[in-house]
């Protein structure tokens, strides 16, 4: 039997229960703050023999993320509350899984079960920003730095499903220790190092036993493949199969094995641009020229080239602290023209260092080109990148509705949730399109009456002033979020009119659907409903025009300017 447990934990957001957030405050193990913690932290990983003792702790980046005391007292009860709901997450996910063990051990099995655990697939997430945030969402949207004050209006529902919660990166640097940055720096290891324990008593006689030798996630297929003594399939369904990449680690359950040289010797690693390689304990990598929290703005334009080197020998130097490149110059070519080779054998190239761009950018879908979108019924479910994207552009909804006699309320239309979406629909038996600003603002157009019975049109027309995504091919972030003017008409009377000074550049809730008729998991307004909201007038038709902007020859000659003045200035 395969058994693949996992489970969302400890990915943003943040939610464990009350129980486990109270066991994990009532300890205080984190009241010193990240500073003194990390450093508590590093010792018990020498102490434990779990990283080498001649291991040196990366220095604190003091350029992008403050010390532990030059906090104000209340950022430090916010930044503790954030990560004493993050620690509860860990510790009751960790329950978890010690349930699912326990249970082979009452079936008489345990003996003769692999157990791999991997503790997360990158380091410790630094996409809450220095100060943490209540809503991963508005991250993504480019609010990555909300205000103290603005946060602690979240303060004791941090964690529960009124919060799409992160926390600060400063406690992320310090669950990352002894090593440095997080998940998207790739070419650090506290972005891709992670503990893994392993355990098979029938075949593993060295319990507590450590294992040093280099292995990739990509090693755990090809060492169940061994484990189990089958073959990976050459044919299924009749395709033929590409090999299997990676490098079976069964060998290092033997205890003679345990100092044996790995036999995983090269590997590279790369995302959003900055990227590495490993080859025979020598580590190859660019310095980090983006903190995660950074995701709007140019991208680096050549992010092969355009790029400082470093050089570690991790054989020496476990914790990647002492650049060696300025005294090996040929060994930093010789690992650079390696890294291009791999990258073409593993489609790695063309590189792309944007973040935000690339959440914006259209994707070959169901929607990809078309401009009209018509539904005769209501449906409920369609995810995110299967519906009609309504951001960075101008677009007319259409509702064809009769109401009952004695009125009708429910859902038309919603997209989004509690965390950021829209939502057109019928309250009290008036019309309302609604604009949820990643739950800081939310923006209304609402009819002055209810809608009589009878059949009507009910229509939100929205006028978009932007240049539309299309500026983003220029790496150049003009287009996206800008203003724009909605009107809420009933039977092509205009009874609402409101400019939005703003827009949502990005992206909305992405694990709310699309839905219409009612509304799925969280709606996009506590205070005027809760799901599932279903609509009580029968729905005719509902159709959709996308007008999305295109640049003009005069727009991309001036997007060609600025870009070439961007790439002249690098």
């Amino acid at each position: 039997m395969l058994l693949k447990y996992a489970p969302g934990a400890t990915h943003a957001p943040h939610h464990s229960t009350k129980e486990w957030v109270d066991r994990i405050s009532a300890r205080h193990l984190f009241d010193e703050g990240w500073n003194k913690v990390r450093e508590r932290i590093f010792e018990n990983q020498k102490r434990l023999g779990v990283i080498p003792k001649d291991t040196k702790l990366s220095p604190w980046p003091k350029d992008v993320l403050k010390e532990w005391d030059q906090l104000t007292a209340e950022e430090k009860k916010l930044f503790i509350r954030q990560v004493e709901v993050f620690a509860a997450y860990v510790a009751y996910s960790d329950h978890e899984i010690g349930r699912v063990i326990q249970a082979f051990d009452d079936l008489g099995k345990l003996d003769n079960t692999l157990i791999i655990y991997i503790n997360g697939d990158n380091g410790t997430s630094a996409e809450g920003g220095p100060l943490g945030t209540p809503n991963e969402v508005a991250f993504f949207n480019g609010l990555n730095e909300l205000p103290v004050n603005v946060q602690m209006k979240f303060y004791d529902v941090w964690g529960t499903d009124q919060t799409y919660n992160h926390m600060s990166a400063g406690w992320s640097w310090m669950f990352d220790a002894p090593f440095s940055w997080f998940k998207q720096n790739a070419s650090r290891l506290g972005g891709t190092n992670q503990n893994m324990v392993v355990s098979w008593p029938a075949r593993i006689k060295d319990k507590g036993g450590l294992r040093e030798q280099f292995v990739h996630v990509i090693d755990v297929v090809p060492t169940i493949l061994e484990a189990a003594g089958i073959s990976a399939p050459e044919m299924v369904d009749g395709i033929k199969q590409a090999p299997i990449e990676g490098t079976s680690f069964a060998y290092t359950f033997d205890t003679a094995n345990a100092k044996a040289p790995s036999r995983h010797t090269t590997q590279y690693f790369e995302m959003f641009g900055q990227w590495a390689l490993y080859h025979d304990g020598w580590f190859l990598s660019t310095k980090v020229n983006r903190a995660p929290w950074e995701v709007y703005g140019p991208a680096n334009p050549d992010p092969l080239n355009n790029q400082v080197l470093e050089l570690y020998d991790l054989n020496t130097d476990f914790s990647q602290t002492t650049d060696l490149a300025a005294k090996n110059p040929q060994k930093v070519k010789e690992m650079k023209e390696m890294f291009v080779a791999e990258a073409k054998k593993y489609q790695v190239f063309p590189l792309d260092a944007s973040v935000a761009a690339r959440i914006v950018a259209p994707r070959p879908n169901i929607t990809a080109g078309r401009t009209e979108f018509v539904y005769t019924r209501p449906m409920t479910g369609l995810p995110q990148g299967d519906s009609p994207l309504l951001l960075n552009t101008s677009y007319t909804v259409t509702a064809d509705i009769e109401v009952p006699q004695g009125g009708a309320e429910g859902m038309i239309l919603t997209s989004g949730g509690r965390f950021g979406g829209c939502g057109f629909y019928l309250l009290k038996g008036k019309p309302v399109w609604l604009w949820n600003m990643v739950d800081l603002e939310r923006l209304k157009w609402e009819g002055p009456d209810e809608v009589a019975p009878g059949r009507h049109t009910v229509e939100f027309d929205f006028k978009y002033d932007g240049l539309g995504a299309g500026t983003l091919a220029f790496n150049n972030f003009s287009g996206v979020g800008r203003s724009g003017t909605g009107t809420l008409k009933i039977d092509g009377k205009v009874v609402a009119t409101r400019k939005l000074e703003k827009t949502l550049p990005a992206i909305l809730q992405w694990d709310e659907s699309f839905d219409i008729g009612s509304d799925t998991l969280t709606g996009v307004n506590d205070a005027d409903y809760k799901p599932p909201f279903p609509l009580t007038a029968k729905l005719n038709k509902l159709t959709i025009k996308v007008d999305r902007p295109q640049l003009s020859p005069e727009d991309i000659k001036k997007l060609e300017e600025s870009l070439k003045r961007a790439a002249d200035a690098k």
